[in-house]
């Protein structure tokens, strides 16, 4: 069994955003209070968060957990990435902690946390990590299951999905061609990112995302990257169609 928590379900700046007088983000309904977008994955005693943004040290808070086995990057946006250095913790009671990224999300890690990748004249503050590059065409293993990298387009940026077993983590997608779609069939459970209502350059919107998962059929649907735009939770789950929900920060689901 593998247990999933919605560690963050929020876009690029949260919800509330800052200064904001939006509705939703004057809410006092917890489901419409979004850290950034983050997830942590379990099995058989083993963790593993996907991206690692800036809210990741209120989320490890939020929901406690002992040991931290890997970080898996979708992309170098601040949003996914930022909370890097807050790994520190896990690393001073473990010592090295697993990264997996794409060569081009670690080339971005590596100058901007050049005191974390680069070993040599270290500060001895400073957390360390052993690197695994990801392949797009290149399954790899975590703790005996496998795991398959999936592309989509965040307008002109690669971001990369994850499939375990029957359960896929896709977020910041905006298009996904037919290669990936086919990797992302016959699924017991799809999160997908969903923006707002509106049109969006370089997200799905409503209607996109439920065009997607018409298109892919997995049993259930959970929609995270969800801005103050798409409207409040409560209303917003009354829209939607059987088997699609709306992920809020800390639900907790098993598959």
């Amino acid at each position: 069994m593998i247990q999933i928590i919605f560690l963050g379900t929020g876009t690029s700046q949260g919800i509330p955003v800052i200064g904001s007088n939006n509705p939703v983000c004057l809410s006092g309904n917890l489901k419409d209070k979004r850290l950034r977008c983050s997830a942590l994955i379990s099995w058989n005693n083993k963790n593993y968060v996907i991206d690692c943004g800036p809210d990741f040290r209120q989320q490890m808070l939020n929901n406690p957990i002992s040991k931290l086995d890997g970080v898996l990057f979708t992309h170098s946006h601040a949003d996914h990435t930022a909370g890097f250095d807050d790994i520190r913790p896990f690393y001073f009671r473990q010592g090295l902690i697993d990264i997996y990224s794409t060569s081009e999300v670690f080339q971005n890690l590596k100058k901007r946390f050049d005191y974390i990748i680069n070993d040599k004249d270290k500060y001895p503050g400073a957390p360390s990590v052993k690197i695994n590059i990801i392949k797009e065409n290149k399954k790899f293993e975590l703790a005996g299951k496998w795991v398959t990298p999936i592309k989509a387009m965040h307008f002109n940026t690669s971001v990369t999905g994850f499939r375990i077993e029957n359960i896929a983590y896709m977020t910041d997608v905006k298009t996904i061609d037919l290669k990936s779609k086919v990797k992302l069939k016959n699924l017991d459970v799809l999160i997908l990112s969903c923006l707002r209502i509106e049109f969006h350059q370089s997200h799905l919107n409503l209607e996109e995302a439920i065009e997607l998962i018409n298109e892919l059929k997995p049993k259930k649907t959970f929609l995270i990257h969800i801005s103050n735009s798409l409207g409040f939770h409560n209303e917003v789950s009354k829209m939607l169609p059987k088997n699609i929900f709306l992920a809020y920060d800390n639900l907790r689901i098993n598959c």
